[in-house]
């Protein structure tokens, strides 16, 4: 049973990555001007870099024909969408309303944050297939969330950003991220023919590099937090408590999810595609576009805390989920 898990919390991404995620935090622990902008080796300026390289290779991993297909399941489509980016949003909203001083600090922002953003691809595709569900509109829905959530993550992000940073502008912030994040999306994509066949024989060394990146842009957002101390009194209590709230928040959308798609009379594999494509949140657009929607690099380690105890933990909840429904299926 326990090395049952363990295969498949290794297939969704709960593996090496996760304790170099770990890692990449003590380090910056322990050292914290090594990956700070003004340190010799310029991390900062390498990941924002490599942030445009992994999405030029995510568009040229897309099928326009694939994704053309897709459309015909449009009634899925937009509940998968409405839960990432409205139901998400609402349950934070609804939350911030009864507990307001949670909500008041850099972590509270985290978690709006983290509502705010769109789905994760592979992984949800993954748990998906375990499950025995529509695999076609997974990766449809995954695909196109991650295209929608370059304008609308920073739209919902808008109103408590203009808060916080007098200096935020909404326009130059999408500007940023369609120069950083559509436009390599847009470019890989039109090269799809060329580049699609290359970009599957190579995916294994693409994926280390993305996690390269995500580590490194990790690692030099709490190599800035730490100098700045903005952990200074956040004790490991409050980390559990954090990560409490966030496997909470996951498991009352997958709820809801699940019921919103019995009443609307939803086929099995539907449902499924619904509830775990609609419950997961990205890591990878988390990072990137973090380093654009917040320019104080201190915050963004922060910030970016629930998000990664969030992906940690729907990967174990939902993998778990995943297989019991899968053996169900089966039998």
């Amino acid at each position: 049973m326990i090395k049952q898990l363990a295969n498949t919390l290794s297939k969704v991404g709960f593996n090496a990555f996760f304790f170099l995620m770990i890692g990449a935090i003590t380090l910056a622990w322990l050292g914290p001007s090594v990956g700070t902008s003004e340190g010799v080796l310029h991390l900062p300026a390498i990941a924002g870099f490599g942030v445009s390289v992994i999405f030029f290779f995510y568009g040229a991993k897309l099928s326009p024909e694939s994704l053309l297909h897709g459309l015909t399941k449009w009634r899925l489509h937009i509940l998968v969408q409405l839960s990432t980016f409205v139901l998400f949003p609402l349950t934070i909203v609804i939350a911030r309303m009864i507990f307001p001083d949670y909500f008041a600090s850099n972590i509270g922002l985290g978690i709006f944050y983290l509502a705010a953003l769109p789905s994760t691809v592979s992984s949800s595709v993954v748990m998906v297939s375990i499950a025995r569900g529509n695999i076609a509109a997974a990766i449809f829905n995954a695909s196109i969330s991650s295209i929608l959530g370059i304008f609308i993550t920073p739209l919902l992000m808008s109103g408590i950003l203009e808060k916080s940073q007098p200096d935020f502008d909404i326009t130059h912030t999408i500007l940023l991220l369609c120069l950083q994040v559509l436009l390599p999306v847009i470019l890989g994509l039109l090269l799809h023919r060329k580049l699609g066949h290359w970009v599957s024989h190579y995916k294994i060394a693409l994926r280390n590099f993305d996690q390269f990146i995500i580590l490194l842009i990790v690692y030099t957002s709490f190599c800035e937090s730490f100098s700045d101390n903005q952990f200074k009194n956040f004790s490991f209590i409050e980390i559990f408590k954090l990560g409490f709230l966030m496997i909470m928040f996951f498991l009352i959308v997958f709820i809801l999810m699940n019921q919103i798609a019995l009443w609307l009379g939803f086929k099995r594999e539907e449902r499924i595609t619904v509830i775990f494509c609609g419950s997961k949140k990205s890591l990878v657009q988390g990072a990137v576009m973090g380093k654009v929607l917040f320019p104080d690099q201190a915050v963004l380690g922060v910030v970016l805390l629930p998000l990664m105890l969030y992906h940690a933990l729907q990967l174990m909840a939902g993998s778990t989920i995943a297989k019991v429904m899968g053996r169900v299926k089966s039998e």
